[in-house]
């Protein structure tokens, strides 16, 4: 079981499945949603079509199409209301339904961005320490065969958060 924290740009990596931080519609919108439908093309639209939506800390998978990876996985995150309204559980449920996917398609490397923290305005610091501990808790005590998680972080700030948190949560990663 590996965790890596890198900064670049999803839609670019060849794993086994990418997560898309969706909107509950999964039918493509802004930052990174965006960016996985348009590199994935029209068909990923498609079959987002057929799948009804999902609720925040729900996730769902699709295909890859034009992307180097195989599958995607969507999730939509919660949006930022100051902390009180549940934010922490749905996002944590975000990451561990991501990952139950992941495990119930026997895939070995999976990618992550930083779900909720862009248009949805989850504060970077707090998301990262759920993300980060959400994985780390699944990888230990969930997945049953070696797994590798990749947290993708699109700007350095982002990145920098990531492996700060890491190091201060005692959660073991590579670069």
């Amino acid at each position: 079981m590996s965790i890596k924290i890198i900064q670049g740009d999803i839609t670019k990596l060849k794993v086994d499945a990418i997560v898309n931080a969706a909107n509950p519609s999964l039918l493509g919108g802004g930052g990174v949603d965006g960016a996985i439908h348009k590199a994935a093309g029209p068909k990923l639209l498609e079959e987002c079509k057929t799948l009804g939506g999902a609720n925040p800390g729900d996730a769902k998978i699709t295909h890859g199409y034009n992307l180097p990876s195989l599958w995607v996985i969507h999730t939509p995150g919660p949006i930022w209301h100051g902390g009180d309204k549940g934010e922490e559980e749905i996002l944590k449920r975000s990451y561990e339904n991501s990952m139950c996917i992941a495990r119930s398609y026997h895939l070995k490397s999976i990618a992550f961005p930083s779900i909720s923290t862009g248009v949805y305005g989850y504060p970077i610091e707090k998301a990262s320490v759920v993300a980060l501990n959400s994985v780390n808790w699944f990888l230990k005590n969930c997945a049953y065969y070696e797994m590798e998680v990749i947290f993708v972080l699109h700007s350095k700030k982002d990145f920098d958060v990531y492996i700060k948190n890491a190091k201060l949560l005692g959660i073991e990663y590579e670069l």
